[in-house]
């Protein structure tokens, strides 16, 4: 077998880690939490990163009238299949199709990947503007708005006294490799064609 097709097989192969792997991590620090608290993002699940963490972030939440982090997204049951249709488009591709289609499945991968962000956002974004008016605390901005609580789609940001981060997580550097690798076998395709 070319080293191409094996370069772009391993490469769609690892997005199978995706499936017990987490995907991203939102984590807060506060000075009341001697540990960091948050949670996993999983393709299929959230989860907590220490027994109790999305319990104690929904306490505090609802003190400032912010929704529940909740149980299950719908996102949940349609993302399993979105990375099995890849996973078996990208094993079509790489055993069936020649090298130029390894670049097709990466693309195919970016857009999908700039839509799950996109979908991320949105949720962050609704999760820390749609605030309750009933809200035991109300903490307002200098113009006399309602503070909004969203954390950063990717990074650090201090939200009153809690530090929150999000970032990728193992999951997410394996669906990464697994795309460039396929651009690695592409090039590498086009060099064992011009021989």
């Amino acid at each position: 077998m070319k080293r191409s097709k094996v370069l772009m097989l391993v490469g769609v192969v690892l997005l199978a880690s995706l499936f017990v792997l987490p995907l991203w991590n939102i984590t807060l620090e506060a000075p009341q939490y001697p540990e960091p608290i948050g949670f996993n993002i999983h393709i299929n699940k959230l989860a907590d990163m220490n027994p109790n963490d999305i319990k104690n972030i929904n306490i505090m939440n609802h003190y400032v009238g912010m929704k529940e982090i909740p149980e299950t997204l719908p996102e949940f049951e349609l993302f399993p299949y979105v990375v099995i249709g890849a996973i078996l488009l990208g094993l079509i591709i790489g055993f069936k199709m020649n090298y130029k289609w390894y670049l097709v499945w990466f693309i195919i991968m970016c857009v999908l990947g700039f839509l799950g962000m996109y979908d991320f956002y949105l949720w962050e974004y609704d999760y820390g503007h749609s605030l309750s008016d009933k809200a035991a605390i109300q903490f307002k901005n200098p113009d006399g708005t309602p503070m909004a609580y969203q954390p950063p789609l990717f990074g650090t940001k201090t939200i009153l006294n809690f530090v929150a981060h999000s970032y990728p997580r193992s999951g997410a550097y394996l669906l990464f490799t697994g795309m460039i690798l396929s651009v690695v076998a592409f090039f590498v395709g086009r060099k064992e064609s011009a021989l």
